[in-house]
């Protein structure tokens, strides 16, 4: 079945649904943004750390996959030279809404994150990419197009699930209920059976796939990215967060 398509569908409905993902940021975030009061996040609360960022004043910057009307707007609004990438036209309409609600110069691109081909080699100085690759199967060309787009000594900060939340049983995981029954990498294609599979699909939920940390982070440095850092981040409210972080986020300095 074709993934990409299935999930920018569902992606394009859940623009409109007020999901946390993508309910743009206020007038009063961009306003505090001017001033140099800002932060973005690309997991579910924890602010990236200031010190991962470049000068912002004209920095040239991509949010991959990072439609939504959050992270571009507020870099933007900060001094950056924004472009926001995204296969859901409804999750770039946000980013639109808020540039001319806020009087913002945004560049948004309707694409998917793995072909970034229309960008130059190092195109840019700073790319960002919240928690998406969760919906592709092989992150692998996300990195290898990343490092290609960036500078030398440009900066990924890139989000994503901790794989080990897909150890557990998916459905019975949002009751609550934590039961081991899941071989990693966990694809939804291949995991589980075909009447759950048409059921998610059935329900509207975009497919998922976990990523080995091999692949999540080894990859990065196989495409040509140092990793400097990582944090850890615990999505509020999720049955695992008193146990582990569900989330992670990496930093990493393209070489020369």
């Amino acid at each position: 079945m074709d993934v990409r398509a299935h999930n920018r569908d569902v992606w394009d409905s859940l623009g409109s649904s007020g999901s946390p993902w993508t309910r743009p940021v206020s007038s009063a975030e961009v306003e505090a943004s001017r001033r140099g009061e800002w932060s973005i996040v690309v997991t579910p609360s924890v602010p990236v750390p200031r010190d991962w960022f470049p000068s912002l004043e004209g920095c040239r910057t991509l949010c991959l996959a990072g439609g939504g009307g959050q992270q571009g707007p507020i870099l933007a609004a900060a001094g950056a030279e924004v472009t926001v990438l995204d296969f859901s036209e409804a999750q770039l309409a946000r980013d639109e809404e808020v540039a001319r609600r806020d009087g913002l110069e945004l560049t948004l691109v309707h694409a998917d994150m793995t072909d970034l081909s229309r960008f130059e080699d190092n195109s840019f100085d700073l790319v960002v990419h919240p928690v998406a690759n969760v919906y592709i199967p092989d992150v692998a060309p996300v990195w290898q197009e990343v490092a290609r787009v960036l500078r030398p000594g440009g900066a990924l900060i890139a989000g994503f699930f901790n794989p080990v939340v897909y150890v557990f049983d998916q459905d019975l995981l949002g009751d609550g209920e934590l039961v081991v029954a899941n071989a990693l990498p966990y694809s939804e294609l291949t995991s589980i059976d075909a009447s759950t599979r048409q059921r998610l699909l059935d329900d509207g939920d975009p497919l998922q796939f976990s990523h080995t940390l091999a692949d999540q982070i080894g990859g990065q440095g196989r495409a040509g990215l140092h990793v400097t850092d990582l944090l850890e981040d615990r999505r509020p409210g999720h049955p695992l967060a008193p146990y582990l972080p569900t989330h992670l986020a990496t930093r990493a300095v393209r070489q020369g």
